[in-house]
């Protein structure tokens, strides 16, 4: 595996970092609130950086992610390229294709997903849909909301359709969140067999990414901090604690990108990925937790100020800690995978084997 950047995805990536550390100052992240920075959003469209991850495919994506993680920005950048760009561009048909991806690429429109599947919505024939979900990130925002129904299938829905109410809900993460109320909603089938599993394959791995970046963020301003500030005389990143503190935090950051970048890059060369992307969850979860709780420890008093813009990717961190199933349940579901995957290939062998145990 060669995790390289291609020039296409590298020049992305830098992009990227410059547009978010423009816009994503602390004094316009604190007047975003909840809400989405529709000033950042527009440039983020406009710079092309949501069309691009149709050619940089799902490895660029979480190199893009990373740039927003640094910064927390305010704007639902993986969920419209995941739910929206990967998901149509992936699975839809051709005409929802040339109908839905200009749309998201110019920024019209704003997608979102309500994954995983809590067996909250059920599918009632002709394309109807009802029930609810009490979380789903950047709903308050979005255009469109990708939803699986009881038996995993996916449908898109237009957040504005009759039939469709969206309740705001407050989370950790200032994600303008909302709760998802269908009744008798129209949806449109997206996918077939399968098209659950590899979007929520996707999501879990493009969140993965733009956990790395938060925590990374997290850490950096932890250094600087601890670097600058001085007791006894002499600054407090000389102590042996905090230098040891930081390093698990840096080892803990570096296994979130590793992992997410796997299985990006599995993904993107037609590889299985399902046990990678769990795997780059579980660290994203568990390794990202510690590196946020981390970052505010190193601050001292100053992490406990709830306006101190560490306090953010403290609460974007706790917030991808639980996203998409906790490191517990992520940790039962690979091990689950990894025995179904083992069985099949025992009874693989079998079967390919004669009456004696030799391969015939």
């Amino acid at each position: 595996m060669d995790f390289t950047p291609t020039e296409e995805q590298a020049a992305g990536q830098g992009l990227a970092a410059r547009i978010f550390k423009d816009l994503s100052t602390h004094e316009r992240l604190a007047a975003a609130g909840t809400g989405i920075d529709a000033e950042l959003w527009k440039e983020l469209c406009a710079a092309g950086l949501i069309a691009a991850v149709e050619e940089i495919g799902l490895l660029g994506l979480v190199l893009l992610l990373e740039e927003q993680g640094r910064t927390t920005a305010q704007v639902p950048f993986a969920a419209t390229c995941v739910y929206g760009m990967l998901a149509v561009g992936e699975h839809g048909t051709a005409e929802q294709r040339e109908r839905l991806l200009p749309l998201l690429r110019d920024g019209t429109a704003v997608a979102t997903g309500a994954f995983p599947v809590r067996g909250g919505l059920r599918s009632e024939g002709g394309g109807r849909l009802s029930g609810s979900v009490p979380y789903v990130p950047w709903l308050r925002g979005a255009t469109h909301v990708l939803v699986p129904d009881s038996d995993r299938a996916l449908w898109m829905v237009g957040t504005a359709d009759p039939g469709v109410s969206v309740r705001p809900v407050e989370t950790t993460a200032p994600w303008a969140a909302g709760r998802l109320g269908l009744d008798g909603a129209s949806g449109e089938r997206v996918g077939g067999a399968g098209a659950y599993d590899s979007v929520l394959a996707m999501s879990r791995t493009a969140f993965a990414g733009l956990q790395a970046g938060v925590a990374a963020g997290s850490l950096a301003r932890a250094v600087e901090h601890t670097g600058t500030r001085e007791q006894f005389g002499r600054p407090l990143s000389t102590n042996q604690a905090v230098l040891l503190r930081a390093a698990d935090a840096h080892m803990d950051t570096e296994a979130i990108r590793v992992t997410a970048y796997e299985a990006a890059w599995r993904r993107d060369h037609s590889l299985a990925y399902g046990a990678q992307a769990l795997t780059a969850a579980w660290w994203a979860s568990e390794a990202g937790r510690r590196v946020v709780h981390a970052g505010q420890h190193l601050h001292g008093g100053t992490g406990a100020d709830l306006e101190h813009p560490v306090h953010r990717h403290f609460l974007w961190g706790r917030q991808l800690d639980a996203y998409l199933g906790c490191g517990s349940e992520l940790l039962d579901e690979l091990g689950r995978l990894l025995g179904e995957t083992e069985a099949d290939a025992e009874a693989g062998t079998r079967a390919g084997s004669g009456a004696e145990g030799v391969p015939v």
